[in-house]
Protein backbone atom coordinates (compact mmCIF):
# COMPACT_ATOMS: atom_id res chain seq x y z
CA UNK A 1 0.00 0.00 0.00
CA UNK A 2 1.33 3.43 -0.84
CA UNK A 3 2.79 5.51 2.01
CA UNK A 4 1.09 8.63 3.33
CA UNK A 5 2.14 11.04 0.65
CA UNK A 6 1.69 14.45 2.25
CA UNK A 7 5.30 14.83 3.45
CA UNK A 8 6.97 13.77 0.23
CA UNK A 9 8.19 16.19 -2.37
CA UNK A 10 6.26 16.35 -5.62
CA UNK A 11 8.95 14.60 -7.67
CA UNK A 12 9.05 11.79 -5.11
CA UNK A 13 5.28 11.57 -5.47
CA UNK A 14 5.61 11.33 -9.26
CA UNK A 15 8.01 8.39 -8.93
CA UNK A 16 5.77 6.79 -6.32
CA UNK A 17 2.68 7.19 -8.50
CA UNK A 18 4.42 5.57 -11.45
CA UNK A 19 5.39 2.55 -9.34
CA UNK A 20 1.93 2.36 -7.79
CA UNK A 21 0.29 2.45 -11.22
CA UNK A 22 2.39 -0.54 -12.36
CA UNK A 23 1.27 -2.44 -9.26
CA UNK A 24 -2.34 -1.41 -9.94
CA UNK A 25 -2.30 -2.84 -13.46
CA UNK A 26 -0.73 -6.05 -12.20
CA UNK A 27 -3.32 -6.53 -9.44
CA UNK A 28 -6.31 -5.76 -11.68
CA UNK A 29 -4.80 -8.08 -14.29
CA UNK A 30 -5.27 -10.97 -11.84
CA UNK A 31 -9.04 -10.57 -12.29
CA UNK A 32 -9.56 -8.71 -15.58
CA UNK A 33 -7.90 -10.06 -18.71
CA UNK A 34 -7.20 -7.44 -21.38
CA UNK A 35 -9.00 -4.06 -21.51
CA UNK A 36 -5.76 -2.31 -20.52
CA UNK A 37 -6.67 0.97 -22.21
CA UNK A 38 -10.04 1.06 -20.40
CA UNK A 39 -8.34 0.52 -17.03
CA UNK A 40 -5.80 3.20 -17.95
CA UNK A 41 -8.50 5.74 -18.82
CA UNK A 42 -10.55 4.92 -15.70
CA UNK A 43 -7.46 5.54 -13.58
CA UNK A 44 -6.87 8.86 -15.32
CA UNK A 45 -10.46 9.92 -14.64
CA UNK A 46 -10.31 8.91 -10.97
CA UNK A 47 -7.05 10.76 -10.32
CA UNK A 48 -8.35 13.80 -12.24
CA UNK A 49 -11.53 13.89 -10.10
CA UNK A 50 -13.64 13.13 -13.18
CA UNK A 51 -16.40 10.62 -13.94
CA UNK A 52 -16.88 8.09 -16.75
CA UNK A 53 -19.77 7.13 -19.02
CA UNK A 54 -19.18 3.57 -20.25
CA UNK A 55 -20.78 2.19 -23.39
CA UNK A 56 -20.68 -1.56 -23.90
CA UNK A 57 -22.85 -4.58 -24.63
CA UNK A 58 -23.79 -6.92 -21.75
CA UNK A 59 -21.33 -9.58 -20.63
CA UNK A 60 -18.08 -7.64 -20.97
CA UNK A 61 -17.34 -7.65 -17.19
CA UNK A 62 -18.04 -3.95 -16.65
CA UNK A 63 -19.36 -4.55 -13.12
CA UNK A 64 -16.49 -6.90 -12.27
CA UNK A 65 -13.93 -4.37 -13.55
CA UNK A 66 -15.37 -1.54 -11.47
CA UNK A 67 -15.74 -3.61 -8.30
CA UNK A 68 -12.15 -4.85 -8.74
CA UNK A 69 -11.01 -1.22 -9.09
CA UNK A 70 -12.72 -0.48 -5.76
CA UNK A 71 -10.97 -3.47 -4.13
CA UNK A 72 -7.45 -2.52 -5.17
CA UNK A 73 -8.09 1.08 -4.09
CA UNK A 74 -9.72 -0.05 -0.82
CA UNK A 75 -12.76 2.13 -1.51
CA UNK A 76 -16.41 1.63 -0.64
CA UNK A 77 -18.37 0.50 -3.71
CA UNK A 78 -22.11 0.61 -4.42
CA UNK A 79 -23.96 -0.52 -7.53
CA UNK A 80 -27.27 1.16 -8.42
CA UNK A 81 -29.44 -0.59 -11.00
CA UNK A 82 -31.31 2.16 -12.84
CA UNK A 83 -34.88 1.17 -13.73
CA UNK A 84 -37.91 3.15 -14.98
CA UNK A 85 -39.46 3.17 -11.48
CA UNK A 86 -36.32 4.33 -9.64
CA UNK A 87 -36.90 7.53 -7.65
CA UNK A 88 -34.34 10.22 -6.68
CA UNK A 89 -34.68 9.26 -3.00
CA UNK A 90 -33.64 5.70 -3.92
CA UNK A 91 -30.25 7.19 -4.84
CA UNK A 92 -29.68 10.08 -2.44
CA UNK A 93 -31.59 8.85 0.61
CA UNK A 94 -34.86 9.67 2.36
CA UNK A 95 -36.36 11.06 5.55
CA UNK A 96 -38.17 8.52 7.72
CA UNK A 97 -40.38 9.01 10.78
CA UNK A 98 -39.66 6.97 13.88
CA UNK A 99 -40.61 7.02 17.55
CA UNK A 100 -38.38 8.77 20.06
CA UNK A 101 -38.59 6.44 23.06
CA UNK A 102 -37.48 9.15 25.48
CA UNK A 103 -40.22 11.63 24.56
CA UNK A 104 -42.81 9.47 22.85
CA UNK A 105 -42.87 11.83 19.86
CA UNK A 106 -42.32 11.18 16.19
CA UNK A 107 -38.96 12.38 14.91
CA UNK A 108 -37.52 12.38 11.41
CA UNK A 109 -34.22 10.75 10.58
CA UNK A 110 -32.30 10.93 7.32
CA UNK A 111 -31.28 7.54 5.92
CA UNK A 112 -28.43 7.91 3.44
CA UNK A 113 -28.83 6.34 0.01
CA UNK A 114 -26.32 4.27 -1.99
CA UNK A 115 -24.73 7.42 -3.44
CA UNK A 116 -22.83 7.75 -0.15
CA UNK A 117 -19.89 5.62 -1.23
CA UNK A 118 -16.55 6.25 -2.92
CA UNK A 119 -17.19 4.44 -6.21
CA UNK A 120 -20.69 4.34 -7.68
CA UNK A 121 -21.70 2.10 -10.58
CA UNK A 122 -24.82 3.63 -12.15
CA UNK A 123 -25.88 0.63 -14.22
CA UNK A 124 -27.89 1.46 -17.38
CA UNK A 125 -28.40 5.08 -16.38
CA UNK A 126 -30.50 5.75 -19.49
CA UNK A 127 -33.26 3.38 -18.26
CA UNK A 128 -34.50 5.85 -15.65
CA UNK A 129 -36.35 9.17 -16.20
CA UNK A 130 -34.45 12.50 -16.29
CA UNK A 131 -35.60 13.49 -12.78
CA UNK A 132 -33.82 10.49 -11.28
CA UNK A 133 -30.79 10.88 -13.57
CA UNK A 134 -30.37 14.48 -12.41
CA UNK A 135 -30.27 13.42 -8.74
CA UNK A 136 -27.06 11.50 -9.40
CA UNK A 137 -25.62 14.10 -11.76
CA UNK A 138 -26.11 16.84 -9.16
CA UNK A 139 -24.12 14.78 -6.67
CA UNK A 140 -21.40 14.28 -9.29
CA UNK A 141 -21.03 18.01 -9.82
CA UNK A 142 -21.36 19.30 -6.27
CA UNK A 143 -20.08 16.35 -4.18
CA UNK A 144 -23.00 16.82 -1.82
CA UNK A 145 -26.66 15.93 -1.33
CA UNK A 146 -29.36 18.24 0.08
CA UNK A 147 -32.40 16.79 1.86
CA UNK A 148 -35.03 18.82 3.79
CA UNK A 149 -32.77 21.86 3.74
CA UNK A 150 -29.76 20.00 5.17
CA UNK A 151 -26.64 19.47 3.07
CA UNK A 152 -24.66 16.25 3.44
CA UNK A 153 -21.13 15.98 2.07
CA UNK A 154 -20.28 12.90 0.04
CA UNK A 155 -17.29 10.71 0.77
CA UNK A 156 -14.08 11.52 -1.07
CA UNK A 157 -12.71 10.40 -3.37
CA UNK A 158 -16.06 10.23 -5.19
CA UNK A 159 -16.07 8.48 -8.56
CA UNK A 160 -19.13 7.71 -10.70
CA UNK A 161 -19.09 5.22 -13.56
CA UNK A 162 -22.37 5.13 -15.48
CA UNK A 163 -23.07 2.45 -18.07
CA UNK A 164 -25.30 2.37 -21.13
CA UNK A 165 -26.26 -0.56 -23.33
CA UNK A 166 -25.79 0.46 -26.99
CA UNK A 167 -28.15 -2.25 -28.30
CA UNK A 168 -31.51 -1.85 -26.55
CA UNK A 169 -32.71 1.74 -26.91
CA UNK A 170 -36.47 1.14 -26.69
CA UNK A 171 -37.97 2.60 -23.52
CA UNK A 172 -34.83 4.50 -22.58
CA UNK A 173 -34.22 8.13 -21.63
CA UNK A 174 -31.04 9.36 -23.35
CA UNK A 175 -28.95 11.72 -21.25
CA UNK A 176 -29.33 15.37 -22.35
CA UNK A 177 -26.21 17.04 -23.72
CA UNK A 178 -25.82 19.23 -20.63
CA UNK A 179 -25.72 16.12 -18.45
CA UNK A 180 -23.40 14.24 -20.79
CA UNK A 181 -20.98 17.14 -20.40
CA UNK A 182 -20.59 16.26 -16.70
CA UNK A 183 -18.72 13.09 -17.65
CA UNK A 184 -15.01 13.51 -18.24
CA UNK A 185 -14.66 10.39 -20.41
CA UNK A 186 -16.95 8.43 -22.69
CA UNK A 187 -15.39 4.97 -22.78
CA UNK A 188 -16.34 2.30 -25.30
CA UNK A 189 -15.73 -1.26 -24.12
CA UNK A 190 -15.44 -3.62 -27.06
CA UNK A 191 -15.32 -7.41 -27.31
CA UNK A 192 -12.02 -8.92 -26.08
CA UNK A 193 -9.28 -10.08 -28.43
CA UNK A 194 -9.40 -13.79 -29.31
CA UNK A 195 -6.40 -14.72 -27.14
CA UNK A 196 -7.85 -12.77 -24.22
CA UNK A 197 -11.24 -14.45 -24.65
CA UNK A 198 -9.57 -17.87 -24.53
CA UNK A 199 -7.93 -16.92 -21.22
CA UNK A 200 -11.22 -15.51 -19.88
CA UNK A 201 -13.06 -18.75 -20.60
CA UNK A 202 -10.17 -20.82 -19.18
CA UNK A 203 -10.08 -19.01 -15.83
CA UNK A 204 -13.80 -18.35 -15.33
CA UNK A 205 -14.73 -22.00 -15.85
CA UNK A 206 -12.14 -23.36 -13.41
CA UNK A 207 -11.77 -23.36 -9.63
CA UNK A 208 -9.28 -20.48 -9.85
CA UNK A 209 -10.15 -17.50 -7.64
CA UNK A 210 -8.11 -14.33 -7.96
CA UNK A 211 -7.33 -12.27 -4.86
CA UNK A 212 -6.05 -8.83 -5.88
CA UNK A 213 -4.15 -6.88 -3.21
CA UNK A 214 -4.81 -3.32 -2.09
CA UNK A 215 -2.57 -0.88 -3.96
CA UNK A 216 -3.55 2.47 -2.44
CA UNK A 217 -6.20 3.95 -0.19
CA UNK A 218 -8.45 7.00 -0.15
CA UNK A 219 -5.85 9.32 1.41
CA UNK A 220 -3.25 8.33 -1.17
CA UNK A 221 -5.69 8.96 -4.02
CA UNK A 222 -6.55 12.42 -2.70
CA UNK A 223 -2.83 13.21 -2.36
CA UNK A 224 -2.28 12.26 -6.00
CA UNK A 225 -5.33 14.31 -7.01
CA UNK A 226 -3.75 17.32 -5.32
CA UNK A 227 -0.42 16.59 -7.01
CA UNK A 228 -2.07 16.61 -10.44
CA UNK A 229 -3.47 20.09 -9.80
CA UNK A 230 0.06 21.30 -9.05
CA UNK A 231 1.61 19.93 -12.24
CA UNK A 232 2.92 22.81 -14.41
CA UNK A 233 1.73 22.99 -18.02
CA UNK A 234 3.47 24.88 -20.82
CA UNK A 235 1.48 27.61 -22.55
CA UNK A 236 1.74 25.90 -25.95
CA UNK A 237 0.06 22.76 -24.54
CA UNK A 238 -2.83 24.77 -23.07
CA UNK A 239 -3.15 26.75 -26.30
CA UNK A 240 -3.30 23.51 -28.29
CA UNK A 241 -6.05 22.07 -26.09
CA UNK A 242 -8.12 25.26 -26.39
CA UNK A 243 -7.56 25.47 -30.15
CA UNK A 244 -8.59 21.84 -30.59
CA UNK A 245 -11.82 22.35 -28.64
CA UNK A 246 -12.66 25.64 -30.35
CA UNK A 247 -12.16 23.94 -33.71
CA UNK A 248 -15.15 21.69 -32.93
CA UNK A 249 -17.51 24.68 -32.98
CA UNK A 250 -19.05 25.30 -36.41
CA UNK A 251 -19.47 29.04 -35.81
CA UNK A 252 -15.81 29.59 -34.92
CA UNK A 253 -13.87 31.48 -37.59
CA UNK A 254 -10.97 29.03 -37.83
CA UNK A 255 -13.00 25.79 -37.65
CA UNK A 256 -12.49 23.51 -40.71
CA UNK A 257 -15.15 23.25 -43.39
CA UNK A 258 -16.04 19.66 -42.46
CA UNK A 259 -16.88 20.85 -38.94
CA UNK A 260 -19.25 23.47 -40.35
CA UNK A 261 -20.77 20.82 -42.63
CA UNK A 262 -21.21 18.02 -40.06
CA UNK A 263 -21.57 19.54 -36.58
CA UNK A 264 -24.45 21.48 -35.03
CA UNK A 265 -22.82 22.13 -31.68
CA UNK A 266 -19.22 21.66 -30.57
CA UNK A 267 -17.55 21.14 -27.22
CA UNK A 268 -17.58 23.73 -24.43
CA UNK A 269 -14.83 25.02 -22.12
CA UNK A 270 -15.19 22.03 -19.78
CA UNK A 271 -13.68 19.89 -22.57
CA UNK A 272 -10.54 22.09 -22.59
CA UNK A 273 -10.25 21.75 -18.81
CA UNK A 274 -10.62 17.97 -18.99
CA UNK A 275 -8.05 17.71 -21.80
CA UNK A 276 -5.44 19.44 -19.65
CA UNK A 277 -6.30 17.51 -16.48
CA UNK A 278 -6.19 14.18 -18.32
CA UNK A 279 -2.92 15.14 -20.04
CA UNK A 280 -1.40 15.98 -16.64
CA UNK A 281 -2.48 12.65 -15.18
CA UNK A 282 -1.31 10.67 -18.20
CA UNK A 283 2.18 12.15 -18.07
CA UNK A 284 2.50 11.43 -14.34
CA UNK A 285 1.42 7.82 -14.82
CA UNK A 286 4.29 7.54 -17.30
CA UNK A 287 6.71 9.14 -14.83
CA UNK A 288 7.04 12.48 -16.63
CA UNK A 289 6.80 15.78 -14.71
CA UNK A 290 4.85 17.84 -17.25
CA UNK A 291 2.48 17.05 -20.16
CA UNK A 292 3.15 17.48 -23.85
CA UNK A 293 0.83 18.07 -26.79
CA UNK A 294 0.82 14.33 -27.51
CA UNK A 295 -0.75 13.74 -24.09
CA UNK A 296 -3.62 16.03 -25.07
CA UNK A 297 -4.06 14.28 -28.40
CA UNK A 298 -4.11 10.83 -26.77
CA UNK A 299 -7.13 11.67 -24.58
CA UNK A 300 -9.05 13.70 -27.17
CA UNK A 301 -11.39 10.92 -28.36
CA UNK A 302 -12.88 9.83 -25.01
CA UNK A 303 -13.24 13.47 -23.92
CA UNK A 304 -14.73 14.91 -27.11
CA UNK A 305 -16.84 12.18 -28.70
CA UNK A 306 -19.89 12.67 -26.45
CA UNK A 307 -19.64 16.46 -26.72
CA UNK A 308 -20.00 16.82 -30.49
CA UNK A 309 -23.58 16.99 -31.77
CA UNK A 310 -23.62 15.99 -35.41
CA UNK A 311 -26.28 17.12 -37.90
CA UNK A 312 -28.34 15.44 -40.59
CA UNK A 313 -25.58 15.83 -43.19
CA UNK A 314 -23.18 13.79 -41.07
CA UNK A 315 -25.80 11.11 -40.47
CA UNK A 316 -26.63 10.93 -44.18
CA UNK A 317 -22.95 10.52 -45.04
CA UNK A 318 -22.35 7.95 -42.29
CA UNK A 319 -19.95 10.20 -40.37
CA UNK A 320 -19.85 9.93 -36.58
CA UNK A 321 -18.18 12.07 -33.93
CA UNK A 322 -15.09 9.82 -33.73
CA UNK A 323 -14.39 10.23 -37.45
CA UNK A 324 -14.69 14.00 -37.06
CA UNK A 325 -12.27 14.00 -34.11
CA UNK A 326 -9.76 11.95 -36.11
CA UNK A 327 -9.94 14.48 -38.97
CA UNK A 328 -9.53 17.32 -36.49
CA UNK A 329 -6.42 15.74 -34.99
CA UNK A 330 -4.94 15.63 -38.50
CA UNK A 331 -5.71 19.32 -39.07
CA UNK A 332 -4.95 20.90 -35.68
Amino acid sequence: MAKAAGKLKDMDLVDQLRETYDNLMAEIGKVIIGQHHIIHEMTIALLSRGHCLIIGVPGLAKTLLISTLARVFELEFNRIQFTPDLMPADITGTEILEDDLSTGRKVSRYVKGPVFANIILADEINRTPPKTQSALLQAMQEYEVTASGVTYKLKEPFFVLATQNPIEQEGTYPLPEAQLDRFMFNLWIDYPEEDDEVQIVKYTTSAYTAEPKVVMGAEDIMSYQGLIRRVPVASNVINYAVKLVRSTRPKANHSPKFVKDWINWGAGPRASQFLILAAKTRCLLEGRPTPEIEDVRSVAKPILRHRLITNFNAEAEGVDSVAIIEKLLEKV
